[in-house]
């Protein structure tokens, strides 16, 4: 693991919740996107040397609805940034870690991601994500 990318944070509402991270806190919002494959809302919010998610749940079967509806709303995951995703899963496999996506899928900003799943990480949900290089991105 290189390190920590990004904190996944569970929210009912960009609107409402926005303004805390914004206005209170003073971070600044980079960005806003809809992930369809997670079934979610996005806010990327930047705070220096770590990047925070605000995940919203645009369908109430995705998986940030259900963590909602059983949890409230809070922490989620934890991301690293990895090089090679497919060489990082196959390591953690042979590790005896269980993962919950064998075969990484596109998260957003085109990430490849996959979790971890919680219980071969002590209840943690951590995710590994491998970002495509800048160059590849200067046409967003």
């Amino acid at each position: 693991m290189k390190n920590v990318d990004h904190i996944g944070i569970a929210v009912q509402s960009l609107e409402e919740t926005l303004p805390f991270y914004t206005t209170k806190l003073g971070l600044t919002c980079i960005a806003i996107e809809d992930v369809p494959s997670e079934h979610v809302k996005v806010a990327f919010l930047y705070a220096t040397n770590v990047r925070i998610e605000l995940l919203e749940p645009t369908d109430s079967n995705s998986a940030i609805a259900k963590f909602i509806e059983k949890r409230g709303e809070g922490i989620h995951h934890i991301a690293f940034k990895v090089d090679s995703i497919e060489k990082r899963i196959s390591n953690l496999k042979n590790n005896g870690i269980e993962m919950l996506n064998e075969v990484p899928k596109e998260g957003a900003a085109g990430a490849m991601i996959a979790f971890l799943h919680p219980k071969s990480a002590h209840g943690v949900l951590y995710e590994i994500c491998e970002k495509k290089p800048l160059e590849e991105n200067d046409g967003d």
